[in-house]
């Protein structure tokens, strides 16, 4: 008879062969198995630790793996046992639990390799963990080389360390309060689940479950106070015109809706016709249906009824995510170096495409969630080089390692007179 809870371990099994053939995110994948197996809110939290635990440690698990069985293995054994000694040696989950229902998890062909693999990892654990000392930074924290050296380059070996630390932490959840409306207008309206994030107003870190009628009530949003960086910049006023670029699913889009006191100025756009629905009902939900939301392509010239249409345009461009990793475990595995230098030649044309729709004298805010150089401050001195009647009227950086929060970047663009465009 299989083990209780064997069929977590399946799902995590099954969600890292879906997530190794690029079907979906991780964080998709867990929702998916979670509804497919009707999983309980306890083993869809099992599900996440296991499968983020694999994702975020996936070069030492392997390393583990080479330590304890010789010779080749399938990629659905690699995984069961990726599930297995992630519950082990990470997760520090019982014993019997994490090797019994991680065996029943793999093809009845193997579950006697497994078994031997996970055992044999229980007696020689503290050799294993004393062992990790000796490892190359790279394969402690589980990042690719090629990223370790280029962060390395970047901010020094010991700030490189200390973000892939970060990196593999479990990330703590946010909120922002509402003005719009909802359950609570204002704070002291009912207790709040969360302390004040310092210098970040109205942002709170949760303590506790998810307030889910806060949620539905619109009366919260869950978002990291580096968000707000970008829409500060952009200082959107009362009155004025404002264009959120690339919206979904609405977070940047509610702040500056806020900051507005309502939507009815705001359009919002994606590229993807399919994450219009999601965009819509955070915007509904958050007391922000007056909002104009459209899909466009913006890699494409704007339509001529925008140009000059807007007080201030942010771009939340598309980016490497290379300061939420945190959240987003399995980026560093699907990011590889040409995919930075595509990113740049994206977020190039989407401001060239953008610039036109500017109001003589406003003002773009360009911003990432990503650490890199070529994508943040590079990428505006590049666009400010080849449009000299643009000044640069302010930047915001986050870095984890400094600031203990996501990564993110903004540059705030002036434009004193008519625009040109090259």
């Amino acid at each position: 008879m299989p083990a209780k809870n064997f069929h977590v371990r399946q799902a995590a099994v099954s969600a890292l062969h879906a997530w190794a053939q690029g079907q979906d995110y991780a964080e998709s994948l867990i929702e998916r198995h979670a509804q497919r197996r009707k999983l309980s809110s306890p083993d869809r939290g099992l599900l996440q630790a296991i499968l983020f635990g694999v994702l975020r440690h996936r070069r030492l698990l392997d390393h583990w793996i080479s330590k304890l069985r010789d010779g080749k293995l399938d990629p659905e054994t690699r995984d069961v046992l990726r599930v297995g000694l992630c519950q082990l040696l990470i997760l520090n989950l019982p014993d019997h639990a994490a090797v019994n229902e991680t065996v029943e998890a793999g093809k009845a062909n193997v579950r006697n390799l497994v078994n031997a693999v996970l055992r044999r990892a229980t007696t020689s654990r503290k050799r294993l963990l004393d062992e990790v000392a000796d490892l190359p930074p790279p394969v402690v924290h589980s990042h690719p080389d090629w990223l370790c050296n280029r962060w390395r380059a970047a901010f020094g070996k010991a700030n490189t360390l200390a973000l892939m630390e970060w990196n593999n932490q479990p990330a703590a959840t946010f909120f922002r309060l509402n003005p719009l409306g909802g359950a609570l207008a204002s704070p002291g309206v009912s207790p709040l689940p969360g302390t004040p994030v310092a210098k970040a107003p109205n942002f709170f870190q949760l303590e506790g479950p998810l307030p889910t009628a806060l949620l539905a009530a619109g009366a919260i949003y869950i978002q990291d106070p580096a968000t707000r960086h970008a829409v500060e910049l952009l200082d959107p006023q009362p009155g004025e015109h404002i264009l959120d670029a690339c919206a979904a699913p609405g977070g940047k889009a509610f702040l500056i809706a806020a900051a507005l006191g309502s939507a009815a100025n705001l359009v919002c756009t994606d590229s993807n016709e399919k994450r219009l629905p999601r965009l819509r009902d955070n915007l509904t939900r958050l007391h922000a249906a007056d909002a104009t939301i459209a899909v466009h392509d913006w890699t494409l010239p704007a339509p001529p009824a925008w140009h000059a249409a807007f007080d201030g345009i942010l771009l939340d461009v598309p980016c490497s995510n290379t300061g939420v990793m945190r959240r987003r475990v399995d980026v560093r595995w699907r990011l590889q170096a040409p995919d930075i230098e595509a990113l740049v030649r994206t977020q190039r044309l989407i401001l060239e495409n953008a610039l036109p729709c500017l109001k003589p004298g406003g003002r773009l805010v360009y911003s990432t969630c990503s650490l890199e150089h070529a994508e943040n401050l590079g990428q505006i001195e590049a666009f400010l080089a080849a449009h000299p009647d643009l000044t640069l009227q302010g930047t915001r950086e986050a870095l984890p390692f400094r600031d203990q929060t996501d990564g993110a970047f903004a540059a705030r663009i002036g434009a004193a007179g008519p625009l040109t465009s090259v």
